[in-house]
């Protein structure tokens, strides 16, 4: 889920920045996975500053070209070659000094350098707005207020205002959380402060009867409001929507439905617009289909219909399946002139089952499947019908329908201090626990010494224990200010030998060693996946089709996590991972412990003396021979691996017990996971590895969790230089972060000067305890630059 930095602060003030609120956020429990800059344009006007026109005078040796003098509020002006047809001296302008780089509307971005226009002196350029992302003209130059200051910067002259961007991996359990306002709930209960809802004191209903409505099925759906909406304007949006939609991934469509997103994503209420003109009778039915029924989606598929399906319908047919998806003749179009809005709230159940049955997941379904707010339907209503007047034109022209015949209750129960702090183990003060409780939106409705009764707003849908309001103290109280006890009690107990853990450890230790990074895959996969149908383990209510069962082999999660690193150029990979298989067998369900070792790529990185080389089976082969001889195995028997599972491969056992197959991969599995290079895999039956190992010592080091980076230097060394001296001074300047330095290409021929060689080498970047930034890693290269050629003499080559 994409959060708005700016669009969060509508909601909530702070003076925290992007970083600090991620941090904050993780904290709470909506963990921050990715924090992205987006600029109000390309660029952000970064090196253009206001100019004024000092002189204008023909050029000597172009008709339709001028010679300027431009004050940019420095010491000397700057002469300026212009070709605009409206330049003139006394305007006030914008500038691209030189070294900027400038980002027009079309084409490719371009940096202005200090050069000669026909003999005349050019150090800059006079901007026109098209050049610069501010607008589509290119009549003339951009002519600025007489008032204009010159040497004011372009960004501050124009108020641009970077975005940031939080990319949230959002739990299933905090549907109240998936939205601009829930995050920003959250935030605020952190800070203790208040947060703001929209302004509705504008809203003025109609009194016209608008479009009946009849809600025939009531169970799964509680609420329904809606309203009519005359004499709108279908067109673009306005920029500032069209962009606020853009920063967190949503393709702007027209002002009626962005506006419906714009409602969706702010305040986590799905609304659907209908043109009204195209409602048959002039009547709404909710009602169930019939069984067999056809309808066609948005997306321009036929569906055939359930009995379960809630359906949004006209007095003659469906026109929406209800919180899931619209129909393709009932939507807005530019011919739209009066729109029903739809506000409701459905059944969560209803509305997962729907959209499971027919493999669809939108917006407004991973909402109202997780359960919206029922008391958010009427402000949501209003606000977009607010926000569609004001960029669509039109009048509200019919009272607020709202159909709430058995209103949704909150959640009382009574909390006890002693268990709160009995499940977090610690002594929180009473009062800092009832400032918790309040803060996220929790009502106290009395309290005693020993307790407080509470009631829980509905939209928390996950709050309706005592141990569940534990964990919203927790949460904002901060796991980090729970103390580790200096003291924990624990008792002996009986420890299979050999210990699996150690033993565990130890086989990561040594292909960790070698080069291979464990990984951790979901148990829930697809059911395509599954090469034995019928003993898949099925999950009940899955979130999606693809993650409908439980694996039953390690090595399809781990192909997708390959496809994953080769479509971002990381093609080289050495994988291991410990996990279960599950089976059904017998009408028993079984698990199995598995270890999976996966190579693909090239067998070793590049070298400057040595040929690239491929891994292949006999590398595996290495691998698993090793593994096996770590903990003492031998003896056993070889075959031919199954040919279900390999293109080619062998397998190690013990009369009827196999200990490992290994082989390379069907192209049948790769292609499915798309997977384009060859994989090499070998599967481990853990158990009985562990049943036939002997007891083992380890020692083991954390793997970083972040990614490395890869820097390339071009070096022209003297002769009596070596890679020592050069290694020797990278590390000086910075051995936290440098894990790998080699040499991947040496020349030495007449094509250099007398007594030079040229090195090619790389360095390997990383830092365990957050992920490099570019900033950061091209202020250390350049450190790395400046020190090579200060204390070797080399020179970069570019």
């Amino acid at each position: 889920m994409k959060i708005s930095y700016k669009w969060l602060k509508n909601f909530v003030d702070t003076t925290l920045s992007p970083e600090e609120i991620s941090l904050a956020l993780t904290g709470i429990g909506l963990e921050v996975e990715s924090l992205e800059k987006v600029q109000a344009i390309a660029g952000g006007l970064e090196g253009l500053v206001i100019g004024e026109v000092l002189t204008c005078v023909p050029h000597p040796n172009a008709d339709r070209l001028r010679v300027t003098t431009v004050n940019v509020g420095e010491a000397a002006a700057l002469q300026i070659v212009c070709g605009a047809p409206n330049v003139a001296a006394g305007q006030k302008v914008i500038v691209a000094t030189v070294g900027t780089t400038v980002y027009p509307l079309s084409g490719e971005p371009f940096r202005i350098n200090k050069s000669k226009i026909r003999s005349e002196l050019s150090e800059g350029m006079i901007c026109a707005e098209d050049e610069i992302g501010l607008g589509k003209s290119h009549d003339g130059i951009m002519v600025l207020p007489e008032d204009t200051i010159p040497g004011t910067l372009a960004k501050d002259y124009f108020k641009l205002e970077d975005d940031f961007v939080f990319e949230i991996g959002l739990t299933p359990n905090r549907a109240d959380a998936a939205s601009h306002l829930g995050v920003a709930r959250d935030l605020a209960a952190y800070l203790r402060t208040a947060y703001h809802l929209p302004d509705l004191t504008a809203f003025k209903a109609g009194e016209q009867p608008g479009i009946a409505v009849e809600v025939a099925d009531a169970a799964s759906c509680p609420r329904y409001s809606s309203l009519l909406i005359t004499g709108v304007s279908v067109k673009d949006s306005p920029d500032w929507l069209k962009e606020q939609l853009t920063v967190i991934g949503i393709r702007p469509i027209n002002n009626i439905v962005d506006i419906t997103n714009y409602v969706l994503h702010g305040l986590g209420q799905p609304l659907h617009a209908f043109d009204a003109a195209k409602i048959s009778g002039s009547k709404v039915i909710v009602r169930k289909a019939a069984e067999g029924e056809k309808f066609v989606t948005l997306d321009g598929v036929e569906r055939k219909l359930s009995s379960e399906d809630l359906m949004i319908c006209n007095d003659t047919q469906p026109m929406c399946i209800a919180g899931v998806f619209g129909g393709i003749d009932s939507g807005i179009t530019e011919s739209t002139t009066s729109v029903f809005l739809e506000s409701a709230y459905f059944n969560p159940v209803s509305v997962r089952k729907t959209a499971k049955r027919h493999t669809l997941k939108t917006d407004a379904s991973f909402r109202f499947e997780r359960g919206t707010d029922p008391e958010m339907t009427l402000p949501a209503l209003q606000y977009a019908a607010l926000l569609i007047t004001e960029v669509a034109g039109g009048t509200v022209a019919s009272a607020v329908n709202d159909q709430y015949p058995e209103p949704i209750q909150p959640f009382n129960f009574p909390v006890s201090y002693k268990n709160i702090n009995r499940l977090i183990g610690a002594e929180i003060p009473a009062a800092e626990i009832r400032s918790i409780i309040q803060a996220v939106g929790i009502e106290i409705l009395s309290e005693s010494e020993e307790q407080l009764d509470l009631r829980v707003p509905a939209y928390k849908v996950d709050v309706t224990r005592e141990v569940d309001v534990t964990e919203e103290v927790l949460r904002i109280y901060g796991y980090d200010n729970i103390a580790i006890p200096a003291k924990v009690n624990a008792s002996l107990s009986y420890s299979a030998k050999p210990d699996p853990e150690n033993t565990q450890q130890l086989i990561a230790d040594l292909l960790a060693a070698n080069g291979f990074t464990e990984i951790l895959c979901n148990s829930l996969t697809k059911g395509a996946y599954s090469r034995q149908p019928e003993q898949a383990v099925q999950v009940l209510n899955p979130l999606s089709s693809d993650l409908n069962v439980l694996r039953q082999e390690l090595l399809f999660p781990a192909l997708e996590s390959v496809a994953y690193n080769q479509n971002r150029k990381n093609a080289d990979l050495r994988f291991f991972e410990f996990g279960k298989t599950y089976h059904l067998i017998n009408e028993k369900y079984v698990e199995r412990p598995r270890l999976l070792v996966l190579l693909s790529g090239n067998a070793q990185a590049e070298q400057w003396n040595q040929k690239i080389q491929p891994v292949g089976f006999y590398h595996l082969k290495a691998v698993v021979d090793g593994v096996l001889s770590r903990l003492g195995l031998s003896g056993f028997q070889t075959g031919e691996a199954a040919l279900e599972q390999f293109s080619y491969g062998l397998k190690y056992f013990r009369g009827e017990k196999v200990l490992v197959s290994f082989g390379e991969a069907l192209p049948a599995d790769r292609k499915v996971t798309g997977v384009d290079k060859a994989v090499f895999y070998a599967d481990f039956d853990w158990q009985a590895l562990l049943d036939s190992s002997r007891k083992n010592k380890i020692f083991n080091k954390d793997i970083p969790k972040f990614p490395s980076v890869r820097r390339d230097l071009s070096l022209l060394i003297d002769k009596a230089v070596n890679f020592d001296d050069l290694k020797s001074v990278v590390y000086k300047t910075e051995r936290k972060l440098v894990r790998d330095i080699q040499v991947f290409d040496v020349y030495q021929g007449d094509k250099l000067p007398a007594g030079k060689k040229s090195y090619a080498i790389s360095l390997t970047l990383q830092d365990e305890e957050q992920t490099l930034t570019d900033q950061k890693i091209d202020g250390l290269m350049q450190k790395v630059i400046v020190n090579l050629e200060k204390q070797t003499g080399a020179e970069v080559r570019k």
